[in-house]
């Protein structure tokens, strides 16, 4: 018999699958939102998330809108998968006869998606590359010989620290919104997860915005304090927030919709999540 956090593992593939398909255009324009500013002067107009989607439109067609979705794929499908299973893992482990309690939910998701986000960072380095149009990648594995013979491995670890601080955040916030008991539990979930997905995104967003520089152009920076600094010197305070709607609405409705693909998969494989 299939061992239950291999079952995790399928059903949070899955959702991850569903959801990096319909909302990688957001990802697109987050990241070019936030690479953009780089090419700015002081004081010029704001490129706005509509500017943005409409001129890669016009430059890129419809498709491009979905640049940068192969790596995110690379990366979701068996990303989403691990920190499922992992969640799933610890939760059987520590809380087989009890449901978690606020702070202890938060330390499963948190401990969870680090577990996810240290296996995957150089795929989601290749992905931030894609995405922000300036590197001129053939493939996923052409881009990684790329960075391994110019730049070394240690290209495909950069911007670490800020992708944790970024990622086991938002997973400790998000998951103390499950809600599973309830008749209404798709519903439930889904709605949960918008308000806690907003709010983990935004408190979230200055970290992603230093990972997305340092991944991008991490010659640029020696650490993630010189990142810090460069972008407020920069750009000021409003500069850790740019990006901030589309990747919301991205991070929000992603996570709510694998949260409740998974929790509906889990329950047909007869296993609680």
């Amino acid at each position: 018999m299939t061992h239950p956090a291999l079952k995790a593992f399928m059903c949070g593939s899955l959702s991850g699958t569903c959801s990096t398909l319909l909302f990688q255009p957001l990802d697109l324009v987050k990241t070019r939102l936030q690479t953009v500013q780089n090419n700015m002067h002081p004081g010029a107009p704001r490129v706005g998330m509509l500017a943005v989607f409409l001129n890669v439109i016009r430059t890129e067609k419809l498709l491009g809108l979905w640049k940068g979705v192969s790596p995110s794929f690379m990366r979701c499908i068996p990303g989403v998968g691990i920190y499922f299973s992992t969640f799933y893992s610890l939760k059987q482990h520590f809380f087989l006869d009890r449901a978690p309690r606020a702070g202890e939910a938060v330390l499963l998701g948190a401990g969870a998606r680090c577990v996810a986000g240290l296996a995957m960072l150089p795929v989601t380095v290749i992905k931030t590359r894609f995405e922000s149009g300036l590197y001129n990648y053939v493939s996923v594995f052409g881009a990684l010989r790329s960075i391994c013979v110019s730049e070394g491995p240690r290209a495909l670890f950069s911007g670490l620290t800020a992708t944790l601080l970024r990622d086991a955040p938002f997973s400790g916030i998000y998951s103390t919104s499950k809600v599973t008991s309830s008749t209404f539990a798709p519903l439930v979930n889904f709605g949960c997860g918008v308000l806690a997905g907003i709010l983990a995104s935004v408190a979230t967003q200055p970290a992603d915005v230093v990972k997305t520089h340092m991944q991008v152009s991490p010659n640029l920076y020696r650490n993630t304090s010189d990142a810090l600094r460069f972008i407020y010197m920069e750009h000021g305070v409003s500069g850790f927030f740019r990006g901030a709607v589309p990747r919301s609405l991205r991070r929000t409705l992603m996570a709510a919709m694998a949260w409740t693909v998974y929790e509906q998969l889990m329950a047909q494989m007869g296993l609680k999540s």
